[in-house]
C-alpha cells in the first residue's frame, strides 16, 4: 500500500480494459470453459469468464499481458463474478475460493514479471455487485421484499476477498456499484476479513451511474454515495461502465470536486450501438479522456465495455507529464444520506427530525403498523417529509410488536418511495438487534439512536465499532452506570467521556457523533425538575464549545409532557425552547415537522411565562404558567397571530403590502386571491408585485429563519404560500416572464407555473 501511495501521488496511473471484451474476441467454445477438468458441470459455462482461470488459465495471462505491455500500471483480476451469489448461476459456487485464489496468482505472477523499480505493476482485485440487489425489491407487487440480505452479501464477500489477498493482491476493487447497500456490504466483509489476515490493503470503489440524472440505479446520487461511503476508510473512488468518456465527464467533474480520495474512471467505449457493440475508436476515445487529464479530474484512467488493448495504448501518451488530481480535503461536516446528501453544517440552522413514525409517541401510527395498514403508515411518513422533516425518526419499540420484523419491513417499503427515500433515516431503538438489523437494510448513511454507557464501557464500545462499520453515525444518550444524567454538571462529564472513548478508541469521525443531553419535563410542580431546560442548555453550549465537530439533538416533544393535553402550549414551548437552545448550539431536534406556532406569535404574557419556566428565572415559574395555561388550552395550533398584533377581523384595515407580506410570513393564503387581485390594479405587472412586497416577504422569512425564530415546518408554509401567489397571478394573467428569483438564503429555488419565475421550495435549506 505505501507503494501504491507513493507512485499515484507522482503520476495518474493507467488500469486495464474491459476482461470480457478481450475475451469475447477470441470465440471461446464451451469445451474452452470447461477444460477438462469441469466437463461433468452440469448447464452451460460459456460466458463464465471468471472459470477461465481454472481451466484456461493461460488465456487470463496473455490479456494480462497484453495490458502489461502497452503500459498499464493495475491490472484487474478475472474474479468480477467470483462469489457465491453469481456463481450459483452456473453451478459453480463451490469453486468461489478456487477461482479468486487462481485469479489473484495468474494477475500476481504477470505484473510481478513486468515490474520495474521505476514502474511497479499492481494488481486489484476485481469485486463485483453480483447480479443481486439489497435496495430493491425483486417483485413489484411485494415493495418490501428483497432477494438478498446483507448478511448474505457479506459472507458471499467474506469467501471471495479472502482468497483474493491469499492470491496476493495489491489493492481490492469494489467496482461497477449499483446498490451502495451492496457496495457497504462488500466494504463491511473487507474490513472483517483485513482485521482477520492482519493484512491492511487499500480500497479502491467505482460506481454505475444508471441514467442521466447522475443517479445509480438504487436512486442515489452520487453526493449521497459518498455519504453512504464516509465511514470506511477508502483509497479512491470513481466510476466505470454506464456511459461514454464524454457523456461520463460531468458526472466526473462533479465527484472530483467533493470526494476527499483519488479518482478513478473507467469509461465503456463510447455508448452500445443497436446491436450492443462499441463504434468508438481508440483516437477517438483517447481525444476524450485527455479533458479527463487537462482538467486534473483524475488519478487513475481505464476502460470498460467495448475497450480493448489497443484503446488503453492511447492513454500513455496522454499522461506524460500530466498533473495528477489532488483529493479535497475531507469536510468537517456531518454527512447523512437517503438517495439524496443531507450535510449537517452550521448554516443550516437546525435540522428537523419527524417524529411521527414513531409507535411510542404516535397512536396513529402504532394503530397502522398494527393493523398492517402500512400505505397509510407510509403517508405519514410522506407528509413529514412534504412538511420539512431533514430526517425520519423510525421507531417501532412495542410489546405487542414483531419489533425487528417490523422495522426492517417498514424500512423496506421506504426505499421504495423516492419522495421519502430522498432524506435519510434515524434508526430508533433501545434493542440491539433491531438497530443493526434496521442498519443492515438501508443504503444511505443513516443515525442510529441511541447507545449509552449505561452497561458499561466495554458494552459501548463494542457497539459503537458495529455501528461504525456498519457507515452509521450514532445519538449517544447522556446516561452512564448510575443512570440518566438529570443535573448540568452530569450531562457534560457523560458526553465527556463518550466523545472521548468514540473518537479515540473507536476511531470515529467527530462529526458523526450526536448527543442528547436529555430533554426532560419541566413546570411539573416537582422542585427538581425546574431547571432541567436550562441545563440542557447549558449543556448544549459547553458540547459545542469543548466536543469540537460533535452535534447535539433531543427529542423536544418531552420537554411539555406536564401539560398534554394543551396542544397550543406545548407547542408554543417548544418553540420557546428551540430558540434559545438553537442560539446554544442544538442543531438536530426529533419534533413535529407540522408544528405551527411561531416564538414571535406566541402572546407577550405567555411568552414571559413559558420562558422563565424554561430559563428558570423565577422561583414561582411554573406556578405561573399553570395558572395561565387554561387560557390557551382552545387556542388551535394552526392559529395565524399576526406580528402587527392585530386581529382576524381587523385584516382589511391593514395596508396592502403589509397584508402580502404577513402571508408568506405565516404561510396563509385565506385572503391571498383578494389581496392579489387588489395589488394587480395598482402594480403595472406580476412581475412588480413579485419583486415588490413579495419580495420583501420572503426577506423578512430569510431573516427570520436566520435568526432561529422560524423554523423549517414554518418555512415550508411560506413556500406554499409563495407558490399559490405565482398561480393566483398566473391564472389572473398569463404573464410572460424573462427571469425572476426570490429565495430565502440557503435555500434551492425551482422553476414555478410562472414561466421563468423561480421560487423557494421545501426541498432544501442547506
Amino acid at each position: 500500500m505505501a507503494q501504491l501511495q507513493d507512485v499515484i501521488t507522482q503520476r495518474i496511473l493507467i488500469l486495464d480494459g474491459a476482461m470480457g471484451t478481450m475475451i469475447q474476441r477470441l470465440g471461446l467454445t464451451e469445451e474452452d470453459f470447461r477444460g477438462q477438468q469441469f466437463a461433468h458441470l452440469p448447464g452451460l459455462q460459456k460466458g463464465n469468464n471468471d472459470l477461465l482461470c481454472l481451466s484456461r488459465p493461460e488465456v487470463i495471462a496473455d490479456i494480462h499481458r497484453s495490458y502489461l505491455n502497452v503500459g498499464v500500471d493495475i491490472i484487474e483480476t478475472c474474479s468480477f463474478n467470483a462469489q457465491r451469489i453469481s456463481m450459483a448461476d452456473y453451478g459453480c459456487q463451490h469453486l468461489c475460493k478456487d477461482i479468486n485464489r487462481a485469479a489473484a496468482r495468474i494477475a500476481r505472477e504477470c505484473a510481478d514479471a513486468m515490474s520495474t523499480p521505476d514502474k511497479p505493476r499492481f494488481v486489484a482485485g476485481s469485486i463485483g455487485p453480483t447480479g443481486k440487489t439489497c435496495s430493491i425489491s425483486p417483485d413489484v407487487n411485494d415493495p418490501a421484499k428483497r432477494g438478498i440480505t446483507f448478511d448474505e452479501l457479506v459472507d458471499a464477500y467474506d469467501e471471495q476477498i479472502e482468497a483474493l489477498i491469499e492470491g496476493g493482491v495489491d489493492a481490492l476493487l469494489i467496482e461497477t456499484i449499483f446498490d451502495t447497500l451492496n457496495a457497504k456490504a462488500a466494504i463491511y466483509a473487507a474490513e472483517q476479513v483485513m482485521t482477520r489476515m492482519d493484512k491492511h490493503l487499500p480500497i479502491m470503489l467505482s460506481v454505475t451511474l444508471s441514467d442521466t440524472a447522475g443517479r445509480t440505479l438504487s436512486g442515489q446520487t452520487l453526493d449521497a454515495f459518498l455519504a453512504s461511503v464516509s465511514h470506511a476508510d477508502i483509497f479512491s473512488v470513481g466510476l466505470n461502465c454506464s456511459f461514454g468518456a464524454a457523456q461520463m465527464k460531468p458526472y466526473l467533474r462533479s465527484l472530483a470536486a467533493r470526494a476527499p480520495y483519488y479518482i478513478s474512471c473507467y469509461p465503456n467505449a463510447g455508448l452500445p450501438n443497436s446491436l450492443g457493440g462499441y463504434d468508438q475508436t481508440p483516437v477517438e476515445m483517447a481525444a476524450q479522456v485527455k479533458e479527463y487529464i487537462d482538467e486534473g479530474l483524475v488519478n487513475i484512467i481505464g476502460g470498460c465495455c467495448g475497450t480493448t488493448d489497443a484503446y488503453i495504448a492511447e492513454y500513455a501518451q496522454l499522461i506524460e507529464g500530466a498533473k495528477p488530481h489532488t483529493p479535497t480535503k475531507r469536510p468537517g461536516t456531518m454527512w447523512l444520506s437517503g438517495m439524496e446528501l443531507c450535510e449537517v453544517t452550521p448554516e443550516r440552522n437546525f435540522i428537523n427530525v419527524g417524529e411521527r413514525c414513531n409507535v411510542a409517541g404516535s397512536r396513529k401510527f402504532l394503530r397502522l403498523i398494527n393493523e398492517k395498514k402500512y400505505d397509510e403508515a407510509l403517508t405519514i411518513a410522506r407528509h413529514q417529509v412534504e412538511d420539512g422533516a431533514q430526517l425520519l425518526d423510525i421507531n417501532m419499540d412495542d410489546g405487542l410488536l414483531d419489533t425487528e420484523k417490523e422495522m426492517t419491513h417498514f424500512i423496506n417499503l421506504i426505499a421504495s418511495d423516492p419522495d421519502i427515500a430522498r432524506v435519510p433515516i434515524m434508526v430508533d431503538s433501545s434493542k440491539w438487534e433491531v438497530i443493526t438489523a434496521a442498519v443492515k437494510c438501508i443504503q444511505g448513511k443513516c443515525v442510529v439512536n441511541s447507545i449509552s454507557l449505561k452497561e458499561g464501557e466495554e458494552t459501548f464500545i463494542e457497539h459503537a465499532r458495529e455501528i461504525h462499520r456498519l457507515g452509521a453515525a450514532v445519538v449517544v444518550m447522556a446516561f452512564d452506570e448510575q443512570g440518566q444524567a438529570d443535573t448540568y454538571e452530569r450531562r457534560i462529564a457523560i458526553c465527556e467521556r463518550a466523545y472521548h472513548l468514540l473518537v479515540d478508541v473507536v476511531g470515529m469521525q467527530p462529526q458523526d457523533i450526536v448527543f442528547d443531553p436529555n430533554i426532560l419535563a419541566v413546570a411539573t410542580g416537582i422542585e427538581a425538575h425546574n431547571s432541567y431546560a436550562l441545563d440542557f442548555i447549558r449543556a448544549t453550549e459547553w458540547i459545542r464549545t469543548h466536543l469540537p465537530g460533535a452535534h447535539v439533538c433531543g427529542g423536544v416533544s418531552n420537554l411539555s409532557f406536564a401539560f398534554r393535553g394543551n396542544n397550543y402550549l406545548r407547542e408554543a414551548m417548544h418553540a420557546v425552547f428551540l430558540y434559545h437552545a438553537i442560539r446554544a448550539g442544538m442543531d438536530m431536534g426529533i419534533v413535529n415537522p407540522s408544528a405551527s406556532v411561531r416564538y414571535d406569535d406566541i402572546p407577550e404574557a405567555l411568552l414571559e411565562a413559558i420562558e422563565d419556566v424554561v430559563l428558570n428565572r423565577t422561583p414561582d415559574a411554573t406556578e405561573k404558567l399553570i395558572n395561565i395555561a387554561s387560557e390557551y388550552s382552545k387556542l388551535p395550533t394552526m392559529r395565524e397571530t399576526s406580528s402587527l398584533g392585530e386581529n382576524a377581523g381587523e385584516h382589511p384595515t391593514l395596508p396592502l403590502e403589509v397584508r402580502l407580506q404577513n402571508a408568506l410570513i405565516k404561510g396563509t393564503s385565506d385572503t391571498l386571491e383578494t389581496d392579489l387581485a387588489e395589488a394587480l390594479t395598482r402594480y403595472p405587472s406580476a412581475v412588480s408585485i413579485i419583486e415588490g412586497p413579495l419580495m420583501e416577504g420572503m426577506k423578512q422569512v430569510g431573516q427570520l429563519f436566520s435568526e432561529g425564530r422560524m423554523f423549517l415546518p414554518q418555512v415550508v408554509k411560506t413556500a406554499r404560500t409563495m407558490k399559490q401567489a405565482v398561480e393566483i397571478l398566473t391564472a389572473n394573467r398569463q404573464t410572460e416572464v424573462n427571469t425572476s428569483e426570490f429565495r430565502i438564503q440557503n435555500t434551492r429555488p425551482v422553476s414555478s407555473p410562472l414561466s421563468k419565475v423561480t421560487y423557494m421550495t421545501s426541498e432544501r435549506i442547506s
